[in-house]
């Protein structure tokens, strides 16, 4: 990973990983390829949003889920 992020460690990744959407999370180990292949490109990029900063703050007029 050090060639394209140098200052990145893997230890990074794991808060960036974990806020991905769960179902690209779960989607990436399902057998069907096509729902794989769609699962890891939402991942990969919302991993890429995340690390460039562009990923959509959180929206003051969105209302939160109590769960």
């Amino acid at each position: 990973m050090s060639r394209f992020a140098p200052d990145l460690a893997p230890a990074d990744m794991v808060p960036v990983i974990l806020n991905a959407p769960a179902w690209a999370r779960i989607g990436i180990a399902v057998r069907d390829p096509r729902l794989r292949a769609r699962a890891a490109e939402t991942l990969a990029r919302s991993i890429l949003e995340q690390l460039d900063g562009d990923a959509p703050g959180h929206d003051a007029n969105q209302l939160s889920l109590s769960l």
